[in-house]
């Protein structure tokens, strides 16, 4: 278990509540400047495909965060009807602030008595993006999730790939996937699986060395304001990944799609 952190500190580690109270005001910024965000929107972009277009979708938004992502998925799917969940309501108050047009609500997904009511058997298509490789029993978590999702529902994952960082071991990382580990935790939760496969290679697996190299200095980096340095970088690799190949041995971020049986 983290050590407690002093007044007005941040928790050193992401496997306690109040870490991921403090995490989106601190790090908000990085958040949105990260090259990685918009990569993987456009993987989940393409994973949703023109299903989530059609009239009547309603996407639910895993963990949402700061809500970049609802954001983002608003802008592209502006006829469907949104709703996110986070254990962090720091992070839904933030959402909040920024994102009006989508239903917001508390909720641990490891918890299957806390599925909120409006939300049960709500979603034609979920996005899960970076949030298994947190929890305790992703296995359980996939299953509640299940809950939220029609019959026949649409579910996006994606999770890390490839070697831990200091900075993930520090946000509470537990485990980085393969596409066959993934595969196969959507299938002892009962999905559908469609897609299992790493992506991202080479100029992501190349960001993540950078990520890698900078060790626990990358906390101070990107911390508040990042630095220019950080931001600098940042900026090269949103134009290098536009370059990568889909679905490789090599791919650092491993995606999937997948659906809950009719």
């Amino acid at each position: 278990m983290a050590e407690p952190a002093a007044p007005g500190e941040l928790p050193q580690t992401g496997d306690t509540p109040e870490y991921w109270e403090q995490h989106w005001d601190r790090f908000s910024e990085a958040t949105r400047l990260n090259p990685a965000q918009g990569f993987r929107r456009n993987l989940i972009f393409h994973l949703l495909g023109t299903s989530a277009e059609q009239s009547g979708a309603t996407l639910l938004d895993v963990g949402c965060g700061s809500g970049d992502q609802l954001a983002a998925l608003g802008h592209r799917y502006p006829e469907a009807r949104l709703a996110g969940i986070d254990r962090s309501r720091t992070g839904l108050a933030v959402t909040a602030r920024n994102f009006l047009d989508a239903l917001l609500l508390p909720a641990d997904l490891e918890d299957d008595t806390s599925i909120p009511k409006p939300l049960q058997n709500w979603a034609s298509h979920a996005v899960c993006s970076e949030v298994l490789e947190h929890l305790d029993d992703p296995v359980a978590a996939l299953r509640n999730l299940k809950s939220y999702l029609q019959p026949g529902g649409r579910l996006v994952i994606t999770v890390p790939g490839g070697p831990k960082s200091a900075f993930d071991r520090s946000i509470g990382h537990q485990r980085h996937y393969t596409s066959d580990h993934i595969k196969r935790d959507l299938q002892s939760a009962g999905y559908e699986v469609e897609i299992a496969a790493g992506a991202g290679f080479p100029t992501f697996n190349l960001y993540r060395l950078v990520v890698l190299m900078r060790g626990d200095n990358l906390n101070d980096d990107i911390a508040g304001r990042p630095s220019f340095a950080a931001r600098t970088a940042m900026a090269i690799f949103r134009l290098l990944l536009k370059f990568w190949f889909f679905n490789t041995p090599w791919g650092w971020q491993i995606v999937a799609l997948a659906r809950k049986p009719k």
